[in-house]
């Protein structure tokens, strides 16, 4: 008889029935599944055991074990359904928000910029883009989006054209062909195709956020703060930017995609699996920085972990360590390449091919076309933008300035002096897990140099939209916004949220009209 018991405390453990049925939920999970009926077939599997006493099985144990495997089964499967609903949420808050600021696109002024190539050949299999979808990527198609498409369709003529993001330009060019050859042809294409990829992306990036989100933080009320994250990222102050043919959406997908890949690095076991993850969110944030140069900086988490293999090697050598010191350094070059393949690209065409017509940026100690066109043609550089004409624009982001060094300052204080062990008070019990402290403060430090940088280089209302893809500020804003600790700042709280939305609508407006800021 102990022989028996013993088998039913092993093959009856609702722990050991759970992980029996585990793996189909999660890859066949289906409304109509019932937790119930399922662990009365894994019991009535085992009834047909040889060693099994059926007097016992049949009794209070087997009920007991019924009502307590279900339980266990529906806790799983609420589990993994809570979180469809809230991507179900994100996609309808996508979908509203965007077609409101579509609404307000279509009622803008101001014609639209010309995208109708007037100047090719009729062509009979052309087919006609719908005027709705037409009308609205004209309206979209405003101040740097006319470049992107420009270059897409006929590559990069005029030097001040590698202003613009070499990845961006060149992946336009393939889905526009792609859509050409297999779909339909219609002129005017490169910017339908554009608006589409900005639109995709972003939605992508919501739903990614929302993943690195709850692989970041933990706590009880996870799902609900990183749904919240991932609402204020729908509703960034970049706006109408995400959904223009800009490179702000891609860049943001990719380097969320990146920091998601290298977080994980950070809980496998197995060495070789680590330095794949490592190798491939470079490889993710090299192609992010063709599309935006501020996503470099991502490469702060790529540098951190070199170091911290290096510090290893005082304890020993050991070839796994060599081999991951090895795959960190190939994705920091991952990283770098994005921004240098463009630049060599450049300097052959116009340093390589025609040394007697070379330009002065061929003679620099590092030639660089981006940072010679970035000057020279749109007047970047240290505190040229500071001119009182510019008031006006500094003002504007000023409140995206703040949150974002506010922020900055938050994060550090979390992971640097090991608050982390402390709960948020923003979200009940919520807190950095201890082991992606250190990548929460290297995109904190990113954070911080792109709006010092561009608060003293660049033009400053840029600030809304490159910040879009850098996630410690939306982590920061929603820790506020979810606060169940009322304090003084409250109502700065609702009102920077407030304004950070106002401008995303307002900015749609001017933007389709062809009026600054941009």
């Amino acid at each position: 008889m102990a022989r028996h018991d013993n088998s039913i405390v092993m093959d009856y453990d609702p722990r050991y029935l759970v992980c029996k049925v585990q793996q189909r939920i999660l890859l066949k999970p289906s409304i109509s599944w019932n937790p119930e009926k399922q662990a009365y077939k894994i019991i009535q599997k085992q009834k047909h055991r040889e060693d099994f006493n059926d007097e016992v099985a049949g009794g209070r144990i087997t009920e007991s074990l019924l009502s307590t495997l279900t339980i266990h089964m529906a806790d799983m499967r609420m589990i993994k359904t809570s979180s469809f609903e809230y991507i179900k949420k994100l996609s309808l808050l996508y979908i509203y928000w965007k077609a409101f600021l579509l609404a307000v696109v279509a009622c803008s002024p101001g014609p639209g910029y010309d995208t109708s190539s007037s100047f090719s050949y009729p062509n009979e299999h052309k087919k006609n883009i719908p005027f709705l979808v037409h009308y609205l990527a004209q309206k979209l198609t405003r101040w740097d989006a006319v470049y992107f498409i420009e270059i897409s369709r006929r590559g990069y003529i005029f030097e001040q054209e590698w202003a613009f993001g070499w990845g961006m330009t060149r992946f336009m060019a393939l889905c526009t062909l792609g859509v050409r050859k297999y779909i339909f042809d219609s002129d005017g294409l490169e910017c339908v195709v554009g608006v589409l990829i900005a639109h995709t992306t972003h939605f992508l990036s919501v739903i990614v956020l929302f993943a690195l989100t709850l692989k970041i933080f933990i706590g009880e009320n996870l799902e609900n703060f990183a749904f919240f994250t991932a609402c204020l990222h729908i509703i960034s102050p970049a706006g109408i930017f995400l959904s223009a043919p800009y490179a702000e959406s891609p860049c943001a997908l990719l380097s969320f995609i990146g920091i998601l890949t290298f977080t994980k690095s950070f809980s496998v076991k197995l060495p070789l699996t680590k330095d794949f993850l490592i190798l491939t969110s470079g490889a993710l944030f090299g192609i992010a920085t063709t599309f935006r140069s501020n996503a470099i900086l991502n490469g702060f988490l790529i540098l951190e972990e070199a170091i911290r293999t290096l510090l290893a090697f005082r304890k020993g050598f050991r070839a796994t360590k060599f081999r991951h010191l090895l795959a960190t350094g190939l994705a920091g070059l991952f990283v770098g390449s994005g921004s240098l393949i463009p630049q060599y690209i450049a300097y052959n065409e116009y340093c390589a091919e025609s040394p007697t017509l070379k330009r002065p940026w061929c003679t620099k100690a590092f030639p660089s076309i981006y940072q010679y066109v970035q000057s020279f043609y749109w007047n970047v550089g240290l505190f040229r933008y500071w001119k009182l004409s510019n008031l006006p624009l500094f003002l504007i982001s000023a409140p995206m300035y703040c949150l974002i060094f506010a922020s900055g300052i938050w994060a550090l204080n979390l992971t640097i002096t090991k608050n982390f062990l402390k709960n948020l008070d923003s979200t009940g019990g919520l807190k950095i897990n201890y082991r992606y402290c250190l990548i929460v403060r290297n995109l904190a430090i990113s954070q911080l140099i792109l709006s010092i940088v561009t608060f003293t280089t660049a033009h400053a209302q840029i600030i809304s939209r490159t910040s879009s893809s850098y996630p410690v500020w939306i982590w920061f804003l929603t820790s506020l916004l979810l606060s169940q600790k009322k304090s003084k700042f409250e109502p700065l709280v609702k009102g920077l949220t407030s304004y950070l939305t106002t401008y995303g609508i307002v900015q749609a407006g001017l933007f389709s009209s062809f009026l600054p800021p941009a």
